[in-house]
């Protein structure tokens, strides 16, 4: 599609997204409940996080294991998508198929990626067919806040949040209007450009955005084994928040964010293959709207709808290179295109009893249904199907003289494709706050719920699946310090899943084939994962000589992982048994401002039997921004300073040392 038209098709999108009657008719009803702050007392000024309990509760009174990335961090950084954001992070393990656009998740706590619920906006990005979100074409633009929750919650969250949750919000325009542009270029020929504008003019806020990313790129497989195809990148991304607050403390957002990426692909199949005209094409729109309305002083609603669509369209190419052997034959063509749509309605209440004790139950529908058609033939894959649910949950939260906190609650989910699962959670915590130390332990069972390609797929999916199960548990410390300059953290992780959906022969179930037995899902996985936490954040200098200010932070994750069922004592593909990360933020004057981030990722086995070793390495990144005035900012980024030689995936590349340098403009209408 011509960019012009393609403009126009955004722009006619966004307005739709702000002005449809059918969109403000329906969420008259419902608000993001991340904007519901209630006063809060002078020991809970701490940060307020939502997605532990969907309800707005202090850091200090948590009693789950959670991360907050803001917006503003993000910002500082000079971080580019959030995948990046996430590498840095306690207990997540991430992946990626190559350099940016290349498919990437993201695993918690030994996990696997479809057991990780993402949700844009209250909107479930997960998808349809494959289970897992795919954060390749997701930049930082315009975002508020990441909420990273470890550890099973389907109590609250229902299927695919055995592993944990990540939570990202839009951001919420504040102020007089402003407006704000940037451009930057960098190594393969990078280049990003796009502009926001945001603010508040009476009951109304707003902030939309648009970027766009050109990457020439380097080889999807490791160029280093023998690849030399440039494999490129483009992205365009827009997003929108409107905000409106009604009377009696009611208040009405839309959400609207488009993600758009063409990447080049190439062959992973050892030992790989770069591969001519090979690319995948995708199309994401995220629309959502909540409303949240107190009907009394100790009761109010929260309702959220939403709806996420996907169009792929994936192609293999024509000819491909081995890279081993250097010979060249035809691919083995095939081209998809996947439509997937993803509706969710939540209808939340909130009674305070009194301060002790929070009750909250909620209804969710939640509707997903797609296709895959194959190009070349024109035939359906899979014909159009459709995979819904009705759940209903209940949590109490107690919390006794801000020192003593517990939730407990139940949930029951209904699917019309497999039956029901029921999921429960509790925790507990004490604060001590003489020497504010918080003790904090949670126990939840979870469970995931089949794709569509494990029910669905010729010769692979199997209509007699079971949803995946999981019990989870975890106790933690957190101490605070020298004014809350210093948070301290630690703490142990447990988790068992168990009717796993993993590919085996059988031909009985699937079939068999020209070559014999088909693969095809099955429930036979049982596995287990265990380890620690460890983390810091020191503000350790502000407003002395030559130190404006400067931050530390630093984690530490040690996971265990064994297969119990096909390869018993087997370590689970990928998982490395240590990493750790560090960010330090130095500030020498108000216009400067330098960070250095690193990352370690230990040893890992990249197959189920264990024969593939893969080296452990870590990477380092420094930034630096200079304010030249209060309008204007320059900025330079360096990754991978060192020019580590690395894989995340086996035979798949990495960047090597490169350097951004951008300006940003911004403007104040006051």
């Amino acid at each position: 599609m011509r960019s012009g038209n393609w403009y126009r098709s955004v722009l006619f999108s966004l307005c739709a997204c702000l002005s449809s009657p059918v969109i403000w008719s329906v969420t008259a009803f419902g608000e993001e409940p991340a904007e519901t702050e209630p006063v809060i007392e002078t020991v809970e000024t701490r940060e307020v996080v939502i997605s532990a309990t969907k309800t707005p509760v202090p850091v200090s009174h948590l009693t789950s294991a959670v991360e907050v990335i803001t917006g503003e961090d993000l910002e500082r950084r000079q971080v580019k998508t959030v995948v990046d954001a996430l590498r840095l992070s306690q207990g997540l393990t991430v992946f990626s198929n190559g350099g940016p656009g290349t498919s990437s998740t993201v695993r918690i706590r030994g996990s696997n990626a479809d057991q990780v619920l993402v949700l844009i906006d209250g909107a479930i990005m997960n998808s349809t067919t494959l289970g897992s979100f795919n954060f390749a074409n997701l930049t930082t633009d315009n975002i508020e806040r990441i909420e990273i929750l470890r550890g099973a919650q389907s109590m609250l969250w229902g299927a695919d949040a055995m592993g944990g949750v990540i939570n990202i919000t839009t951001k919420k325009g504040t102020g007089s209007p402003s407006a704000s542009a940037f451009f930057e270029y960098g190594s393969f020929s990078s280049i990003r450009e796009g502009g926001q504008v945001s603010g508040k003019t009476g009951p109304v806020d707003f902030s939309v955005a648009l970027s766009r990313w050109d990457y020439t790129g380097f080889s999807a497989v490791n160029y280093r084994r023998g690849a030399s195809e440039r494999d490129g990148f483009h992205n365009w991304q827009t997003s929108a928040r409107l905000g409106v607050a009604l009377p009696y403390e009611g208040r009405l957002d839309f959400n609207f964010r488009l993600l758009q990426g063409r990447t080049d692909i190439d062959g992973g199949f050892s030992p790989g293959f770069d591969t001519l005209g090979a690319f995948t094409n995708s199309q994401q729109f995220v629309y959502s709207a909540s409303y949240n309305q107190p009907i009394t002083t100790w009761w109010n609603q929260v309702l959220t709808v939403s709806r996420q669509t996907e169009n792929s369209e994936t192609s293999s190419g024509t000819t491909q290179r081995n890279v081993q052997t250097g010979a060249v034959s035809g691919a083995f063509l095939f081209r998809s295109q996947i439509d997937t749509l993803a509706n969710r309605v939540e209808w939340q209440h909130n009674f305070q009893l009194g301060k002790p004790l929070l009750l909250s139950a909620g209804y969710q529908f939640r509707d997903q249904q797609g296709e895959n058609r194959n190009l070349l033939t024109n035939n359906l894959d899979i014909p159009h199907k459709v995979l819904s649910s009705h759940a209903g949950f209940a949590q109490a939260q107690l919390n006794l003289w801000d020192r003593v906190f517990a939730t407990a609650g139940v949930r029951q989910d209904e699917y019309n494709a497999f039956g029901g699962a029921t999921t429960y959670r509790a925790t507990a915590g004490y604060l001590h706050q003489e020497t504010d130390t918080k003790v904090r332990s949670s126990y939840a069972t979870g469970f995931r719920a089949p794709t569509f390609n494990q029910l669905y797929f010729p010769d692979f999916g199997n209509l007699n699946l079971k949803p995946e199960k999981s019990q989870s548990m975890d106790i933690g410390v957190d101490q605070y310090l020298l004014d809350n300059r210093l948070t301290l953290s630690g703490g142990f992780f447990w988790n068992r899943f168990r009717d796993m959906i993993v590919a085996q022969e059988s031909a009985t179930t699937c079939g068999v084939g020209p070559f014999g037995p088909n693969f095809c899902a099955q429930n036979i996985g049982l596995v287990s994962t265990k380890g620690w936490e460890a983390s810091v954040k020191y503000a350790v200098v502000k407003d002395v000589p030559f130190i404006k200010s400067l931050d530390v932070q630093a984690q530490y994750t040690n996971t265990l992982t064994r297969n119990l069922e096909q390869q018993p004592g087997n370590r689970v593909p990928r998982i490395p048994v240590d990493q750790w990360s560090l960010i330090v933020s130095y500030q020498p004057i108000n216009p400067v401002r330098i960070n250095l981030e690193g990352r370690y990722v230990g040893s890992r086995l990249n197959d189920v039997n264990n024969l593939e070793p893969m080296r452990a390495f870590d990477v380092w990144n420094l930034s630096a921004s200079y304010d030249v005035t209060n309008r204007v900012q320059t900025y330079l980024r360096a990754d991978n300073i060192f020019n580590e030689k690395y894989e995340e995936v086996r035979l798949f590349g990495t960047p090597v040392r490169s350097i951004f340098v951008g300006v940003r403009v911004n403007y104040d209408a006051k």
